[in-house]
């Protein structure tokens, strides 16, 4: 295990005051100078481009919001647990916070799936629409209040890749057989197809991969694919990211934690997590078009799209995944209820504004 030096900062005061809207009456709250000492636990290698620096840019937030109240000692996957445990840790309050994707946690509850990403559904900016307007994070606490969690998003990959393939997928036929690194809802509708899904660790894909030990593997897109060098492990690079069209990566604090904070301290918390959130994203629509370019020059490596056959298959067989889901949990049945009419309106806005506007923005 190796320790991190304490993230400091100062400021903060003057941030959470800009984040107040005009004319709103001014909110009473209780404050103290107390310290909080607390650990984060993530997923995530160390400092890993996107998402461990992900972690890293929120513990900076909350220190630097809170005028250094907070001291955020990060513990990166395997330092201080594995990093399939997370949400074990911050459950028992072996750690006050948590870096990762919800979906992992699906043997807790089928239902945190939903809020990680679903195979065609809904993209990033849509996501956040759901999350913070559409009453999906209501929903979200409602799942994890009961292990002792509040939840927050606290970052975004944006539409991901379709995955590195060491053979060609020109039907579904193809997926037969396929053993393939696909967690969630995704994964479940590979299995439906024929093929295996299995759940491993970011850090282990490349070995995974290369060694024959998988057939393909889905991790996030160019940015994060290229620092993992998984194009010297497989040919074939597909997209898009059926399977993952916007992921939301989540802060999960521990609730007895959180509810021990001043209320200024818990705004900072949420302040920093919608901060950290817009900040990924951001970064990783920037990097990932550098990192593309990088990839494509590569000539051991072929950028293919998914056939439209394969993509219908998958859609038939991921609204089965889900429906299935559904029939026997009555809370992932309401947060389905809530997940598809959202997406229904959501679209009918796209296609006359995000969708029209791409076919006709090439200056």
């Amino acid at each position: 295990m190796r320790r991190r030096d304490f993230i400091t900062g100062v400021g903060g005061g003057a941030a959470l005051a800009a984040c107040t809207p005009q004319g709103q009456d001014e909110v009473v709250t209780t404050s103290s100078q107390e310290r909080f000492s607390w650990k984060m636990v993530t997923t995530w290698p160390p400092n890993f481009p996107g998402l461990g620096t992900g972690a890293n840019t929120l513990a900076r937030y909350l220190t630097e919001l809170s005028g250094g109240r907070f001291e955020i000692r990060i513990y990166a996957a395997g330092e201080l647990i594995p990093a399939l445990e997370v949400f074990d840790a911050v459950s028992s309050g072996a750690a006050e916070l948590g870096h990762a994707g919800s979906f992992y946690w699906r043997g807790k509850s089928e239902a945190t799936q939903f809020f990680n990403a679903v195979p065609f559904g809904l993209n990033a900016h849509e996501m956040n629409a759901w999350l913070y307007y559409g009453g999906g994070m209501e929903l979200w606490q409602e799942v994890y209040r009961p292990f002792g969690l509040e939840p927050f998003a606290a970052g975004n990959t944006g539409v991901q890749m379709g995955g590195w393939f060491n053979r060609p997928i020109d039907s579904m036929e193809d997926l037969k057989g396929l053993k393939m690194r696909i967690p969630g809802i995704g994964g479940e509708a590979l299995r439906l197809a024929g093929g295996t899904p299995v759940t491993l660790p970011g850090s282990e894909l490349f070995t995974a991969l290369q060694t024959g030990a998988i057939d393909a593997t889905e991790w996030v897109g160019p940015y994060n694919d290229l620092a993992f060098g998984l194009n010297q492990a497989a040919r074939y690079y597909y997209y898009p990211g059926w399977h993952e069209p916007g992921s939301t990566m989540e802060c999960m604090v521990n609730l007895q934690a959180f509810n021990s904070l001043p209320t200024d301290l818990q705004a900072v918390v949420r302040v920093a997590c919608q901060a950290a959130n817009l900040d990924m994203i951001s970064e990783f629509n920037a990097r990932n078009a550098n990192a593309l370019a990088q990839i494509a020059a590569d000539e051991t490596v072929e950028i293919r799209a998914f056939p439209e056959e394969v993509l219908a298959g998958l859609k038939v067989l991921t609204l089965q995944v889900i429906e299935g889901l559904a029939a026997r949990d009555p809370l992932a049945a309401r947060i389905w209820d809530s997940y598809r009419t959202f997406l229904e309106h959501s679209r009918a806005w796209q296609r006359i504004s995000e969708q029209a506007y791409l076919r006709t923005s090439s200056l």
